[in-house]
């Protein structure tokens, strides 16, 4: 028969004293066990189901179904053909004044007349000419480089236009403006982001490419927390 471990003479009188007292008081002789075993953390928190708050109020209507449609690419009329499918044969700034050219025909300027007149004048006067250098990335993931035009408009907003190749005609497949603080490429997406209205945040929206629409989509659009700020240098124009 195994022996028993007297309990140690504080404990003993403890118990002694507590013998009159009720079953539960009985668990305060718990703290008499050996040094390092585990103590009570105390009382935890009963889980309990979400408390709902006006329950009796109607909820809001479903959102409406997204009927937006797509047309696909745009070709920009005025342009030669690239037999070579390598859009790094176009000129950069032959594509905006093409692009200009047919938003006035539709009626639909993309810019006021001052930064037309300053498109216009780029070749003479290239210090003053808002076209930023041409940028080249794969957008649509077919292994291609696409064409992507920066054009600094009124009230510091840039507008972002991007080109595709397809059966060697040039296609807008992006046209997207804003008060950019950064542009980026990652994975295919075009990702712009903007001051937002609470110090310290901006949006970021995610252009992507919509294969079956064969244009570029907003995928999704957020608040992130504002990166700190660095001197950057003048942007190349383009030539």
């Amino acid at each position: 028969m195994p022996l028993l471990r007297p309990l140690p003479a504080s404990c003993r009188a403890r118990a002694t004293a507590l013998a009159v007292a009720t079953v539960g008081t009985a668990a305060l002789l718990g703290g008499c066990t050996g040094t390092g075993a585990p103590k009570s953390a105390g009382h935890a928190r009963v889980a309990s189901a979400p408390a709902q708050l006006w329950p009796g109020r109607p909820p809001a209507p479903p959102p409406t179904p997204d009927t937006e449609t797509y047309t696909g690419p745009t070709p920009v009329p005025g342009l030669p053909e690239v037999p070579s499918g390598d859009i790094r044969k176009v000129s950069a700034l032959s594509v905006v004044l093409a692009q200009n050219a047919a938003d006035a025909r539709a009626s639909v300027p993309a810019f006021e007349d001052v930064t037309l007149n300053k498109i216009a004048r780029c070749t003479d006067a290239p210090k003053s000419c808002p076209v930023r250098a041409p940028e080249y990335h794969d957008l649509t993931g077919d292994g291609k480089d696409e064409l992507i035009i920066g054009i600094e408009g009124g009230e510091h907003i840039l507008s972002v236009w991007a080109y595709m190749l397809k059966d060697g005609v040039v296609n807008r497949i992006l046209d997207t403006a804003g008060t950019a603080t950064a542009v980026e490429v990652s994975q295919g997406d075009l990702i712009m982001r903007e001051p937002a209205d609470k110090p310290g945040y901006e949006t970021r929206t995610v252009h992507a490419w919509d294969a079956k629409n064969q244009i570029m989509v907003i995928r999704e659009t957020e608040y992130d927390r504002r990166a700190p700020s660095s001197a950057s240098p003048e942007p190349e124009r383009t030539r």
